[in-house]
């Protein structure tokens, strides 16, 4: 039988952080490591776990196999199952299913988004339901990048060798 490792953590600035249950709170964290990850208004660069819960944090990049992010602002956020409460991600990559619930994300993609009063600047799926707002579909976004890479191509005409 394995003694399961819990780490809890709170008030304190720390570099790395690994364990099987790791709850912290009030913190700022360069990089997480951990089964199962709670976080409560905490700063991290770098959280990778396989259960993680995020409440009212910031982190660049965040990975695992089920990711909950409520009223959290992350970079990256990728995972197998991911939700998005109330939150900003300007990158959201999941595998199976996304929901978002009033959230504003940049670039989504997903399996499946279920989505309720939330906005997307461009989201590439294979099923979405629900209320989302997206400001750019498929067809606008290859006409859009036609035309970013023919200003590009033109300009780099003029450029000087």
């Amino acid at each position: 039988m394995t003694a399961r490792e819990e780490k809890e953590l709170q008030e304190k600035e720390v570099e790395i952080i690994e364990g099987e249950f790791i709850n912290i709170s009030q913190s700022s964290v360069r990089n997480v490591e951990g089964g199962h990850v709670e976080m409560q208004q905490v700063g991290a660069l770098s959280i990778d776990g396989e259960r993680m819960e995020a409440t009212q944090s910031a982190a660049v990049f965040v990975r695992g196999t089920e990711v909950n992010l409520n009223q959290s602002v992350s970079g990256v956020t990728m995972g197998n199952s991911t939700t998005v409460n109330f939150s900003l991600s300007p990158l959201s990559l999941s595998r199976n299913d996304m929901t978002l619930n009033r959230s504003a994300a940049g670039l989504v993609a997903a399996g499946s988004v279920n989505s309720d009063k939330s906005a997307a600047l461009l989201v590439v799926a294979k099923k979405v339901e629900g209320n989302l707002t997206t400001l750019l579909d498929w067809k606008s976004a290859c006409a859009l990048s036609a035309v970013a890479g023919g200003i590009w191509g033109f300009l780099s005409l003029f450029r000087k060798r």
